[in-house]
């Protein structure tokens, strides 16, 4: 699918969710004073509550609670990638088995090429604020993966006519991710704060499933590392976030980092990522507020390998993950304001591409979307 097609989808999606959501409206919405004659982030005492008062649902850790309140959210993530990329630029199943070597020796080079994967994630998160000036926050995921493949015959020639093609599932709890957040400033429009986290390694790095080889039999084999489910590290997660707001324009953004403390037991680790965002939006009642917001991060290659993943395919080379990637995101946030719904906030997001120059042959992401639920207390 073309960067123009999906473009194309994602914007013909967006009516039909305003129209989903077109019932939610006389609950959300509220006989309120005009944006700006005063906000509640957590809608304490009656006061209007501000769907901006939160960032965009995607960014994590962007926002702290008064001394005393808790929250718990849940996120749902779906990722699609489709088609594979050396660099900056698309390449065939075709290219990839006539071209690219196969580091585990015979075939000369890779026969099983994946096509297509998605990845289904369920986030749960609870914050609490032990001061005005620090929130802690944890959370756990649930995680489901699909990878779709082609294999082609090992024959040495240089042509490798298609055998077959086959799908391996993986599916659990990935790594847990505990933080805190420390207020660095605070004035009428400004704030910043710092983030700090350790990921622990909750989810598998063991997973199996069955695939079809160049020879034509379906071994059951340790899946590569992108079907795993966590890391196997200890992860440190330091960043920092900044946010304002005007009027019924908001805005913000946050560095983020993943460095990894280290191997895993299975004799490798993640490459390091570093990613920046930045978003706008808009409120256009108190009950709901759109947004912009672009998200580019950098990640090395996997470092080490693991001697159980040795099969002839991209996924098995550490050397083929990584890189650079620009997405550029647009989404809502909704907030009730009366009734049983007060409080509670509802919120998606969609991202497209802008740029992506992978450490390939790679899948590339096509889009993504998260939506998102969150109530305070």
């Amino acid at each position: 699918m073309t960067t123009a097609n999906r473009t194309k989808y994602v914007l013909n999606c967006l009516p039909a969710l305003a129209i989903a959501l077109t019932p939610l409206a006389p609950a959300l919405a509220d006989d309120t004073p005009p944006p700006g004659a005063g906000f509640s982030v957590s809608g304490g005492h009656g006061a209007p509550i501000r769907a901006d008062g939160h960032a965009p649902i995607g960014v994590m850790g962007e926002h702290m609670h008064k001394k005393g309140e808790w929250m718990l959210s849940y996120r749902y993530m779906h990722m699609d990638m489709d088609g594979n990329r050396i660099g900056t630029r698309n390449v065939s199943p075709r290219t990839i088995v006539q071209t690219v070597p196969n580091r585990f020796g015979m075939p000369a080079t890779l026969r099983i090429v994946p096509t297509r994967m998605t990845m289904d994630m369920h986030m749960f998160g609870a914050m609490y604020a032990p001061t005005n000036n620090l929130t802690l926050m944890g959370m756990v995921n649930y995680i489901d993966k699909e990878m779709d493949h082609l294999t082609y015959s090992g024959m040495p020639v240089a042509v490798p006519p298609l055998i077959g093609g086959f799908t391996t599932q993986s599916e659990g709890f990935g790594d847990t991710r505990i933080s805190g957040l420390y207020r660095l400033y605070k004035d009428s429009v400004h704030k910043a704060h710092l983030n700090l986290g350790l990921s622990l390694p909750t989810g598998s790095v063991t997973e199996r499933d069955s695939i079809l080889i160049p020879g034509g039999a379906t071994p059951n084999v340790r899946l590569p590392y992108a079907m795993q489910l966590g890391t196997g590290t200890f992860d440190l997660l330091p960043g920092v976030t900044y946010t304002g707001r005007v009027g019924d324009f908001s805005w913000g953004g946050q560095f983020r980092s993943e460095i990894r403390l280290g191997e895993n037991d299975e004799g490798y680790a993640w490459g390091d990522l570093y990613g920046l965002t930045g978003w706008l939006a808009y409120e256009w009642d108190y009950w709901i507020s759109t947004s912009v917001r672009l998200d580019g991060w950098t990640q090395d290659s996997i470092s080490g390998i693991d001697p159980n993943i040795a099969t002839p395919v991209q996924t098995a080379n550490p050397d083929f993950y990584g890189g650079e990637q620009l997405f550029a995101y647009f989404g809502a946030n909704m907030v009730g304001q009366t009734g049983i719904i007060r409080g509670h906030r509802f919120a998606f997001e969609v991202g497209v591409p802008i740029y992506r120059n992978l450490n390939g042959p790679q899948l590339e992401t096509d889009w993504n979307v998260i939506v998102g639920w969150q109530k305070a207390f």
